[in-house]
């Protein structure tokens, strides 16, 4: 298997998540999803640069030392990418002693050889960019990159050699398509290059929350070398256990926001080449997401909770809008308004009403059973539907090779959009009330192939309804593009399924949300009433953190020495849970198997007497015993309560 290694930047912990680091990871996920569909051997890299004078001063003001203050944002963020399916092959952080040791490595290995040399620096710092500046740069004194103010800064500092690589990187960028899209070439040359380039700073001794230089433990290793140096470091450079760095690098490409394309197409190019590695393949400038026109930022404080979205639109919607929304490498204005009608008009309405439709006429006409059909037996309809469904994996697989995310969505609902109008066209019910069970079966069979393969196409940007479509035509879930052509599956046996997407009342989700977002700018009112269980009030985003899922008890059995407790077995949509519960006193293990119960998904697990618990179920409190909450009416296992 060819191998294929894909990196979003590492995130810096020192606020809030929000969309604008879901719309970079989703992105890569996608691709690296879609390339291990595609036969190769992908190595998905993510994580974060937790070191610098900003967290050092965060951690101060949350009264936390660092690692405290950045352990909790790390995995807050874990919990992020787990929500949204993103499938990474390796998390990296900067406070690993692994990292450390390498960085540690190549500081000296550039020292040694005269790239790295001690000076004294003079100018502008940008603190929360972390960012020096010459007073040419930091023009009036404000921050290039953030429009914030700098500040006068005079330290001594180690320095990279970056002058002496300058001629190189232009003819890198200007003579190979290293970077993209083009007008990040063009920034980069006429902002930075074209008039020479200055040594770096590589050190600071203003703060100590960093990476000790080695033999001059004042200073600490600076951002350049530490944090650019995790794209070899997370692979084994410089270690004992380095198949991976031998396997994989260099990488076929680096994707990040525009605003620290400079780092990645000049300065880490210029330390790869001081160390003699080869280069990256692709460094990829996307666009910003922005909120009312400006950057997503948690600085400015216009972030979008993901969480939130997530919990109300499902895990779909919000992949599905990040992918499809924007034009890839150019910004887009996020609204919650846009993402709302994405989803209405493509999710609810484009493909969910195909799969209802084409299903349910396999069930009526044919008790859910349709053939592949002879030649000759379908319409005058058939070819164009049939020739698209066969060649959509060399139109999404050659959009995907250009990293034209949105574009390769939209050749997939081109088929979807034509599998709606072919329907129009043949008009199965009439087919059905001439008696034309031929060309009926082929009809659906033409419908049910399109929908088969536009599903395994969407496989690697959406999860939930592909899974559905392929439950519902009795199909498993493929695991390569081998099948996804026209007429490789011979018969289908249908089944009823449950709407694919809910479809919203738009305004009505706009009000909400505004209240939602007002309930989280300030405290909630004190209440005159006293809390019965003395349990302080929540905002709806603390509630919403929370992920609840239907489950279905499929085992259940005693714990060894305890009256309270028992040890269930979950089905949680394909996925199999354990959990200790403490209900022995209420319900015994024959009578629960089979229940559905509600599972809070996203519970840190816990041993309880030596049995690992993955969550905990709901249940009200009646006469001092627990009664396990349940859904009224069959619900899906796995399906999300909200």
């Amino acid at each position: 298997m060819k191998p294929y290694y894909i990196t979003t930047p590492i995130y810096y912990p020192s606020g809030k998540w929000h969309l604008g680091h879901s719309y970079t990871t989703v992105c890569c996920d996608a691709l690296a999803r879609f390339k291990r569909m595609d036969g190769f051997n992908v190595f998905y890299l993510t994580g974060t640069d937790e070191h610098g004078q900003k967290i050092e001063q965060r951690a101060k003001e949350a009264g936390k030392p660092p690692q405290e203050f950045v352990d909790g944002l790390v995995a807050e963020l874990k919990q992020l990418w787990q929500l949204l399916g993103i499938t990474y092959d390796g998390y990296i952080r900067t406070t690993e002693p692994r990292h450390k040791k390498s960085v540690q490595q190549i500081f000296t290995k550039l020292t040694a050889q005269g790239d790295i040399y001690k000076s004294k620096y003079k100018g502008r710092y940008c603190t929360p960019c972390e960012s020096f500046w010459t007073a040419t740069q930091a023009k009036d004194g404000f921050c290039p990159d953030c429009g914030r103010a700098t500040v006068e800064s005079e330290e001594e500092c180690y320095f990279f050699r970056l002058s002496k690589y300058r001629d190189r990187l232009l003819k890198l960028l200007t003579e190979t398509d290293f970077l993209q899209p083009q007008s990040r070439v063009n920034e980069m040359v006429n902002n930075f290059l074209k008039d020479g380039l200055d040594d770096l700073a590589v050190s600071r001794t203003s703060f100590s929350w960093g990476i000790p230089v080695p033999q001059d433990e004042s200073h600490v290793i600076y951002v350049w070398i530490d944090a650019l140096s995790n794209y070899i470091t997370a692979l084994g450079y410089l270690q004992d256990n380095n198949q991976n760095f031998t396997q994989f690098w260099p990488a076929d490409l680096h994707m990040m926001a525009k605003e620290i394309v400079r780092f990645h197409s000049i300065i880490w190019p210029a330390v790869l080449m001081a160390l003699e590695l080869p280069l990256p393949k692709k460094v990829y400038g996307h666009g910003w997401l922005l909120f009312g026109g400006d950057k997503m930022s948690k600085s400015k404080g216009n972030v979008v909770d993901p969480f939130i979205l997530c919990g109300r639109y499902g895990v779909d919607a919000v992949r599905y809008y990040l992918l499809r929304e924007v034009s890839f490498g150019q910004d887009c204005d996020y609204s919650a308004e846009s993402l709302l009608t994405r989803a209405n008009a493509d999710l609810c309405n484009d493909l969910g009403n195909l799969v209802k439709r084409t299903t349910a006429m396999a069930r009526q006409y044919f008790n859910g059973k349709i053939t592949k059909p002879k030649a000759g037996e379908g319409t005058e309809f058939d070819q164009a539907l049939t020739q698209k469904t066969n060649t959509l994996y060399k139109e999404v697989a050659a959009r995907v090779d250009k990293i034209e995310i949105s574009r390769s969505l939209e050749a997939v609902f081109e088929v979807v959009s034509s599998a709606n109008k072919y329907i129009d066209l043949t008009r199965p019910w009439i087919l059905n009330k001439e008696g034309n069970t031929a060309a009926l079966n082929a009809v659906l069979y033409n419908l049910t192939e399109a929908i088969r393969v536009a599903a395994t196409l969407l496989l690697p940007f959406i999860q939930d309804a592909p899974q559905k479509i392929f439950a519902s035509i009795g199909v498993s879930v493929p695991k390569s593009f081998k099948a996804a052509k026209y007429g490789a599956v011979k018969a289908y046996q249908t089944t009823e399924s449950p709407p694919l997407y809910t479809r919203y009342d738009v305004q009505k989700e706009l009000d909400e949300l505004d209240l939602i977002a007002r309930a989280g700018e300030k405290p909630p009112a004190k209440t005159e009433t006293p809390q019965k269980e003395g349990k302080p009030m929540i905002t709806i985003d603390e509630f919403f953190k929370t992920q609840l899922k239907v489950a279905c008890v499929t085992a259940a059995e005693k714990i060894e020495k305890s009256d309270k407790l028992l040890k269930l077995n979950l089905d949680v949509g394909g996925e199999t849970r354990t959990v200790v519960s403490g209900i022995a006193q209420s319900y015994t293990p024959e009578s629960l198997v089979g229940k559905k119960v509600i599972l809070v998904y996203n519970l840190t697990p816990a041993k309880l007497r030596g049995v690992e618990s993955q969550g905990m179920i709901l249940c009200a409190v009646q006469d001092g015993k627990p009664v396990i909450v349940s859904p009224e009416t069959a619900v899906s296992n796995g399906a999300e309560v909200c």
